[in-house]
């Protein structure tokens, strides 16, 4: 049997095609292939490397790290998004430069604007923030009406973007003071939580007058945390006063 033979059919062979048509669409499919390869090599070109897009992230993340305010105690984590490497980049001369409109502690997410001003490119970088701040929490399951104990708390590093309730940041502000509920093990001791004076609770009253501390016993009338005014009653004058709470079992007057 006689091999059959191929060929491949060049562009000039139109001029001896007897259809139109078959030429124009070999014409269409050479020059076609011509600008997708030119395409390709030119992205292929000036597309960004690995390292050009790690370098563009770290700029972005140190950016935040520098500019967005750390509370005491606490730690900031950030994470730059991920970037196309079909990018322009360039190993930029000069250090690069970055901006951003924010530097709110509080937000999840921060835009920042990367520039390398020698070879005039800029990309602009998402930066996700988590804010950890130290606060009390539940060492253990703790009953509605429990005195609190150091066993029973501990110390936590909690993001704030999933709890913005008012919490303690000091053990020390929590020992002594009663549960209103029931708390779960990890979960974070917010001020609703306990009373650091609670109602019918005998409580110590310090009164400040001209310079002079004047101390006497009192029942608390209503639960509070710390700072707050609550209404205590004078167990010696049965006078009711307002008071401020200052410790466990203790409230202070001001004349």
């Amino acid at each position: 049997m006689k091999k059959r033979e191929t060929r491949t059919m060049h562009p000039k062979t139109c001029l001896h095609l007897h259809s139109l048509s078959k030429c124009r669409a070999l014409y269409n499919i050479f020059f076609n292939s011509i600008g997708f390869l030119l395409a390709f090599f030119s992205l292929s070109l000036f597309a960004a490397t690995p390292e050009q897009v790690k370098m563009i992230q770290n700029a972005a993340e140190n950016h935040v790290l520098n500019s967005v305010e750390v509370a005491e105690g606490g730690e900031l984590v950030v994470s730059a998004a991920n970037i196309d490497d079909r990018i322009f980049a360039t190993d930029c001369p000069n250090t690069l430069t970055t901006s951003s409109s924010s530097s709110n502690s509080s937000a999840s997410n921060i835009t920042v604007l990367v520039e390398c001003e020698p070879d005039n490119w800029k990309i602009y970088v998402p930066v996700r923030l988590t804010m950890r701040v130290p606060m009390v929490t539940a060492a253990n399951h703790i009953s509605r009406g429990q005195v609190l104990t150091e066993n029973d708390i501990t110390i936590s590093m909690v993001d704030l973007l999933r709890f913005r309730r008012q919490g303690f940041s000091s053990i020390e502000r929590v020992v002594g003071a009663k549960t209103k509920k029931n708390v779960k093990l990890g979960d974070v001791i917010e001020q609703n939580d306990i009373c650091v004076v609670c109602r019918n609770d005998s409580v110590l009253i310090q009164a400040n007058a001209s310079g002079m501390n004047i101390t006497t016993k009192g029942t608390a009338l209503s639960d509070g945390s710390f700072g707050e005014q609550i209404k205590v009653k004078n167990d010696k004058s049965n006078r009711i006063i307002d008071a401020q709470v200052s410790g466990i079992g203790e409230v202070t007057v001001q004349f």
